[in-house]
């Protein structure tokens, strides 16, 4: 019963349980019982779920703090692609907030850490208009090929796919129907594919879908993804793994105990943190170009 976990003795369940309306008469066949399980605070992990005080060891699971079995589950993956690549010597996968809800995961637990036993919630992600069921191939597939999860025939399966989509989006945004391109009468209300005049009968019901998604919510989506284009710019800034806060001026007290704390890999890590301001970002940005300029100016007089 939602709101009534317990972990109480047996007879203080019973008694608890015939106080609700309704099961003043009930029996319970098994009582409630509850797990315990260490816990490490999630912040001292690096995005690819590697451990910040020991190298090659990676966590996943309840012990960062996540309640549930996908919250598990895509922790476990992503651990073990990553301790797989490290043994090869190639880069981590790390996988953004506007490109899988792991990523929305991974970046809250490492970045804001969490009190109570974190679950995933679509609302958690500030881009979910485009972390939808329908377009997880187009988000992934590329990804999971090459990182070798994701057979070659499935990937070409996705290729025609796509291929087929983008070719039918192309031809209804040329054809004309009156006044209006055929793309644009799909965009009203009411208007689905099939009542097209011109419809393409040779394509999938899969293909028909995905089609009729991207034309109607084209100026939701695209809107979203200019959203992400403005934020690009902090997410691909990379800040030292040992870069010294404490030499930073004008950075707040709290932005700075936050930031020695949490170390986080990107300048977008960082502006997601609860106590750093916009203004700190800013400062912290200046600070970052002048130290990479004068890196730069020592490699050139040696």
């Amino acid at each position: 019963m939602n709101g009534f976990s317990t972990s109480l003795p047996f007879e203080v369940q019973m008694q608890l349980v015939r106080t609700i309306i309704g099961c003043e008469n009930a029996e319970i066949i098994r009582p409630a019982y509850a797990i315990e399980y260490d816990f490490c605070f999630p912040t001292q992990l690096q995005p690819s779920l590697e451990t910040k005080v020991c190298r090659n060891l990676y966590l996943a699971g309840q012990i960062n703090g996540t309640s549930g079995y996908e919250e598990a589950d895509a922790q476990g993956l992503m651990a073990g692609i990553n301790a797989a690549r490290r043994v090869r010597g190639l880069e981590p996968v790390l996988l953004k907030r506007n490109q899988a809800y792991i990523g929305v995961l991974i970046d809250d637990l490492v970045t804001k850490g969490t009190t109570e036993p974190y679950r995933m919630f679509t609302s958690r992600a500030e881009y979910r208009l485009l972390l939808r069921q329908d377009n997880a191939d187009a988000r992934l597939s590329r990804l999971g090929f090459e990182v070798g999860l994701l057979p070659e025939r499935h990937y070409r399966q996705f290729e025609a796919k796509q291929k087929a989509v983008d070719g039918e989006i192309a031809r209804l945004e040329a054809t004309r129907d009156g006044s209006q391109t055929q793309a644009q009468l799909l965009r009203q209300p009411g208007i689905m594919y099939k009542d097209i005049i011109s419809s393409n009968t040779c394509i999938s019901d899969e293909v028909i879908q995905q089609v009729e998604i991207v034309i109607k919510y084209a100026g939701y989506i695209a809107r979203q993804e200019d959203e992400v284009a403005k934020f690009k710019g902090l997410e691909d800034k990379q800040i030292p793994e040992q870069f010294d806060y404490s030499t930073v001026p004008s950075l707040r007290t709290e932005a700075r105990q936050k930031l020695i704390k949490i170390r986080p890999a990107t300048l977008g890590q960082a502006a997601r943190i609860s106590g750093v301001s916009p203004a700190d970002i800013g400062i912290l940005m200046v600070w970052l170009k002048r130290g990479g300029a004068a890196s730069r100016a020592n490699e050139d007089s040696n």
